[in-house]
């Protein structure tokens, strides 16, 4: 399995483009976040002529109430070649924000974590993604922004935004913040999750998914997998060079383990 998981920036105006760039990569499964209603039956139209005619999207089972309702709310897109079955999502305070599906045997859950300027809702989502991953057993994958870590050192230590830039933790967040952070990255590892692109890669590579104009930036977009070999993991930096998104896409070749 051939998975792609990209922040696509609710950028209308590039959506053939990107939906264009996404098929020379031949996915099997492309999970999105940052659609939107009016963006939603584009890419539903798009990814059938690319070859993935099966597709579900949060914005179309998530409650249009929730509150607080904001103009910039977005879903999250499963698309694949083979059928997707509806899987149970998990529950986290903003249900537009992660859909599951199963495709091929495969569990595939991806989510857009709210980031920082949100308040609690990024810990308290990042804690429910955790819990929910826990009560899971099988081949499944867990992708999307997450909107975490701030820094990955090269000996595998990570620091969440719940510390400032000198990594000392800031009391309007406290440990709560951190814990929720570290539980997901690098923390899925403890329920048997595997990071895809430090699997390959190790901590050597920064590659940060979203960088700043004046340089540095953050890896934010993730593939964790349990139940299968990561085979392969690269980020595509230069869709995001060249203007398509401001994050990178992360793609990551998946099969099943054998036995």
């Amino acid at each position: 399995m051939r998975l792609i998981t990209w922040n696509v920036n609710r950028r209308v105006s590039l959506l053939a483009a990107q939906a264009a760039t996404l098929a020379t990569r031949a996915p099997d499964v492309v999970a999105l976040q940052e659609v939107t209603a009016r963006s939603w039956p584009l890419w539903k139209e798009v990814l059938a002529g690319a070859g993935l005619p099966h597709a579900i999207c949060s914005l179309d089972i998530a409650d249009p109430a929730r509150a607080p309702a904001t103009r910039r709310r977005t879903g999250v897109v499963i698309a694949a070649r083979d059928l997707v079955e509806p899987a149970e999502p998990l529950a986290v305070p903003w249900p537009e924000t992660t859909i599951a599906g199963r495709v091929a045997g495969t569990v595939v859950h991806t989510a857009h974590v709210p980031n920082a300027a949100n308040g609690w809702i990024k810990p308290h989502t990042l804690a429910a993604l955790r819990l929910g991953l826990a009560e899971t057993t099988g081949a499944r994958v867990l992708c999307g922004d997450f909107n975490t870590p701030r820094r990955e050192a090269p000996d595998g230590s990570v620091i969440s935004f719940a510390r400032d830039s000198r990594g000392r933790l800031r009391p309007e967040r406290g440990e709560p913040w951190d814990a929720a952070e570290l539980g997901v990255v690098p923390g899925l590892r403890e329920l048997g999750f595997a990071d895809a692109f430090r699997a390959v890669h190790g901590y050597a590579d920064r590659s940060p998914s979203w960088v700043w104009r004046h340089g540095g930036g953050w890896r934010l977009d993730h593939v964790f997998a349990a139940g299968l070999t990561i085979e392969a993991a690269v980020y595509h930096h230069e869709w995001r060079d060249d203007g398509l998104s401001d994050h990178s896409p992360l793609e990551a070749d998946l099969r099943p383990e054998r036995g």
